[in-house]
């Protein structure tokens, strides 16, 4: 009686229930939608997919499966819509954690999800073959890890790059910029002004933090103040009152500096003045930066940084710090240090070399666990500046959309490039995936139950899909390809760019491992997961909390 009430009041509110075996085709068919849209982008050998923008503006030319899948905002079947949401979220956090191998995940998942589905229309049940499927997953995920090596060498890396971009001149740079800054150097992606790519490479960390006052520079031509050996002063303090500097100006004189970085929230025009004025500068030469960071958190991340860094010891509004209470055991100190009117940089920061060696480890353990995007970024460029290593790459082109579309490109390939760099690569080419089969096939001639002989036959078939589909891009036929690939063993694949069947390591084809292992763990793991979905349920109004 309880239940039918229940249904009744969903009734009057208009909620519909979709249920088995609708719920099943319905979810299939939204899948199905998003991945034959990415599809065709794996390989070197890509088609692209255009997207309309509308209001007569040009379309969209996209040929990456994380962002095409995020363009598409819902399907016209509302049943259908569920499975493409379900998958496109998926596809946009693999895209957020390696910048890499959406479509690799895409693919994988379609078999494991519509196989199952069969076998679960025959009779199967989806929470016994669940299970199996994870230990699939625990076999795959070994025999990929016992495949990986380790890169280094600009040549290396920028065949590294290739297999991530497909564009020649752009892997070229990347290698050589990734041979230079490291897995965690710092590299900014800008637009150019021209149709080349160029970079340039910054000694030391920088931070976005402009001077106060353009009066501080010292090179007139590019309005750049730079300073040697000068006291750092770390704060993220509000400077009003001109006499609290004028302690600070002593300690720094007497200290026997004649220069110093003053890092300050802000400063007022009366203590900017008192900086600028002409005798106190020929004592010592001030330049005063804002201290980086939007937001509690970054700032005082910031000075965390600085402070390891230089071996100073902050001044936080936080704790009630306040100029006037500084002593001059607070200064850190550099080599040099540098300020325009868009960010400060320090080169050879004095602070003590086991500390600083101890931050970075701790910051690493923490970029390996965190799974935000944007606290991973963070994160990354944190390391990238302690680390010493900074570039700058300006991507060329014919026009704003070329620029545009490249640009993504190196962001994406930088993201995959590090965790490569890492953690390794695999052969590429879908080399490493086919290598697991024989380990999976054998544990299915061993397994004892019929599901258990399902899950992994459903996986065998799923590691053959990549290769197929690349294969099948490049124009040619997999069926016949594939058995020689199977000839020529382990770590061969076919190269679609030259129709031969290669060694991927020998030739230089890789897939990074990081990237490899992520797409078949979110595939594998949410296929199961969408298998026991067994009903959907349509809201006309949906609480808010439901819209997410």
């Amino acid at each position: 009686m309880e239940s039918r009430t229940s249904l009744n009041n969903l009734n009057r509110n208009q909620t519909r229930v979709v249920f088995l075996p609708q719920s099943h085709k319905a979810m299939l068919g939204g899948i199905q939608q998003i991945v034959n849209v990415i599809r065709p982008t794996l390989g070197p050998l890509p088609r692209t997919v255009v997207n309309d923008l509308g209001l007569g503006r040009n379309p969209e030319i996209l040929d990456s499966g994380g962002t095409i899948a995020r363009r598409i905002i819902q399907v016209l079947d509302k049943d259908q819509d569920m499975g493409a949401m379900f998958i496109r979220h998926m596809l946009w956090k693999q895209q957020e954690r390696c910048g890499d191998g959406t479509v690799t995940a895409a693919v994988l998942f379609e078999v494991i999800f519509r196989e199952g589905l069969r076998y679960i229309a025959s009779g199967g049940n989806a929470m016994i073959l669940r299970p199996y499927y994870e230990e699939g997953l625990r076999i795959i995920t070994d025999c990929i890890k016992s495949q990986v090596t380790f890169l280094e060498g600009k040549d290396t890396l920028s065949k590294l790059a290739q297999s991530i971009c497909y564009d020649d001149h752009l892997a070229k740079m990347m290698g050589e910029i990734f041979d230079i800054i490291g897995a965690y150097g710092r590299l900014d992606v800008r637009n150019g002004h021209g149709r080349e790519d160029e970079r340039e490479y910054i000694e030391g960390m920088y931070w976005e933090g402009s001077f106060f006052s353009r009066q501080m520079a010292n090179d007139a031509n590019q309005f750049i103040a730079k300073i040697e050996d000068p006291a750092v002063l770390i704060s993220n303090l509000d400077v009003e009152n001109p006499d609290d500097l004028i302690p600070v100006l002593v300690f720094a004189q007497d200290a026997g500096f004649k220069s110093m970085l003053l890092v300050v929230r802000s400063l007022s025009e009366k203590a900017m003045s008192l900086l600028l004025a002409k005798p106190n500068r020929e004592k010592i030469h001030v330049v005063a930066v804002k201290t980086p960071g939007v937001g509690l958190d970054t700032q005082l991340a910031a000075v965390e940084d600085l402070a390891i860094l230089t071996g100073g010891k902050p001044l936080l509004e936080q704790t009630g710090d306040l100029l006037k209470s500084f002593k001059p055991e607070y200064f850190g100190k550099a080599r040099k240090a540098w300020a325009d009117k868009d960010h400060f940089g320090i080169s050879g920061g004095k602070g003590d070399k086991r500390e600083l060696r101890k931050h970075i480890q701790g910051l690493r353990a923490n970029l390996a666990r965190e799974e935000d995007s944007i606290n991973r970024t963070r994160l990354q460029e944190r390391i990238g500046r302690l680390m010493g290593g900074s570039a700058t790459l300006m991507i060329g082109g014919m026009t704003s959309r070329e620029i545009d579309f490249r640009k993504e490109l190196a962001e994406r390939t930088a993201e995959a490039m590090r965790g490569a760099i890492r953690e390794g690569v695999v052969p590429g080419g879908g080399a490493a995936l086919l290598a697991c089969r024989s380990t999976i096939e054998a544990r299915m001639h061993q397994s004892q139950h019929e599901d258990e002989k399902m899950a992994f036959k459903i996986l065998l078939q799923a590691l053959e899909e990549p290769t197929r589909v690349l294969i099948k891009n490049a124009g040619y036929n997999p069926d016949k390809i594939l058995p020689q690939i199977d000839a020529a063993g382990a770590g061969w694949a076919f190269d679609v760019r030259t129709g031969v069947i290669t060694n991927m390591l020998e030739k230089g084809i890789f897939d990074s491992a990081a990237t490899t292992l992520s797409a078949v763990s979110a595939a594998i793991k949410t296929a199961a997961l969408g298998l026991t979905t067994d009903v959907l349920v349509h809201l006309k109004n949906p609480p808010i909390e439901y819209n997410t």
